[in-house]
């Protein structure tokens, strides 16, 4: 019995010592707890942003490619405040307006007719450095004073470079260096469906902020051809947008994402005077052609002058006289000298009046209207075209 205690012994003994050799050879790594804090306010979890971040991150969200595109754009675009002189017929003569009535009681109650200065808002955007700017010709046409308005509110008397009514296009000039501007892209590269940013300045400085307005919509369309009988304009390969165009926003840029001018806003689709989501710019590619076509130094076209017996020199309309009178029509017979305290003044007839008409006969040049104004006797029956108004004159003497 004694000696079957004393193997139980020795076999835990050996159990003991073997258990201790194995656990001396193996390192054993238990799980670690941290200590708990001293202080009474434990520290901010490490899955939890500061305040600070969190602004950083929703001020860089906000930052998308629109807001950054009408940043870079901004600064370039103008607003374009136009004086206009128009002819006004006197309203005692108006029940008269019908023409038979006109000419029954013309020699009666002669029409009278008076200068009258008016305002016209716009906008554009400065295409270079140097001070030149695109507009709509129908923002600027028939100015006889144009003022520049940039968005930091510097002011620049603005002139005509060149005009072309066909397309509605102007090309302006302030004097300036290192004026800011815009990028042009490439229209012929647009997709239906990508973002249309317009920028001008619907109420001008009425509301004394010379800062553009943004809108936001998408190409709707390409190519559209519109014929206009109220301007006498066919619109060809113009961008649709439904990127709203206020009034007072024609001839400012319409960009893309990155902040590229691609258009230049030109008119819209209406049937109560607001945007109704159909608007229409001229493609930027167009634009470029006409701005290197007004930038060649053409020389001046040779205009000859013909004195008549009524007190007036005319010749025919030729590039050179459209340009320096603002002519709306590239034919007809223009007037170009009115000599004082002749029938031609007492009548009305001002530098760049368009002859239509005399005593019945359309003149087809200034030679031709010379004859026709020989053979006057005692009568003038006259329509002319003064700045796109046709007006209508009748002399006895």
């Amino acid at each position: 019995m004694a000696k079957k205690v004393a193997h139980i012994i020795l076999g835990l003994i050996i159990g003991i010592l073997v258990s201790f050799l194995i656990f001396s050879l193996i390192e054993i790594k238990l799980p670690t707890f941290p200590k708990s804090p001293k202080t009474s306010h434990p520290s901010p979890s490490p899955y939890i942003l500061p305040t600070s971040a969190i602004q950083d991150e929703i001020t860089n969200s906000r930052r998308n490619a629109i807001v950054l595109a009408a940043q870079k754009v901004s600064p370039a675009v103008v607003s374009i405040t136009v004086t206009q002189v128009k002819i006004v017929s006197s309203p005692f003569y108006s029940p008269f307006s019908d023409p038979f009535w006109s000419d029954f009681f013309r020699d009666f109650f002669p029409q009278r007719r008076f200068k009258e200065e008016i305002r016209g808002l716009g906008s554009g955007v400065i295409i270079s450095p140097d001070g030149y700017i695109v507009t709509n010709s129908h923002v600027v046409e028939m100015a006889t004073e144009i003022k520049v308005t940039l968005p930091d509110k510097r002011e620049f008397t603005g002139r005509i470079v060149d005009l072309d009514q066909n397309r509605d296009l102007a090309l302006l000039k302030i004097e300036g260096n290192n004026l800011p501007y815009a990028q042009l892209g490439n229209s012929d590269d647009l997709m239906i469906g990508e973002w249309a940013i317009a920028l001008g300045n619907p109420f001008g400085t009425l509301i004394q902020d010379a800062k553009p307005t943004v809108t936001v919509g998408v190409i709707s369309a390409l190519n559209r051809t519109i014929s206009s009988q109220r301007v006498g304009r066919t619109y060809e390969d113009m961008i649709q947008t439904d990127a709203a165009i206020n009034p007072g926003n024609s001839g400012g840029p319409l960009i893309n994402a990155q902040g590229e001018v691609i258009g230049i806003n030109t008119f819209i689709f209406t049937h109560a005077g607001g945007s109704e989501g159909i608007g229409f710019a001229i493609p930027i590619n167009t634009v470029k052609k006409f701005v290197a076509e007004a930038k060649e130094q053409k020389p001046e076209e040779k205009t000859e002058a013909v004195e008549t017996k009524l007190g007036i020199t005319v010749s025919d309309i030729n590039r050179t006289l459209q340009k320096r009178y603002r002519l709306t029509m590239d034919k007809g017979v223009v007037v170009i000298r009115v000599k004082p305290n002749t029938m031609a003044e007492a009548i009305g007839l001002e530098e760049g009046d368009v002859i239509i008409s005399i005593n019945g006969q359309r003149p087809n040049s200034a030679r031709n209207f010379k004859e026709i104004a020989g053979g006057i006797k005692n009568r003038i029956e006259m329509t002319i075209n003064r700045q796109g108004e046709e007006i209508r004159i009748f002399y006895r003497y």
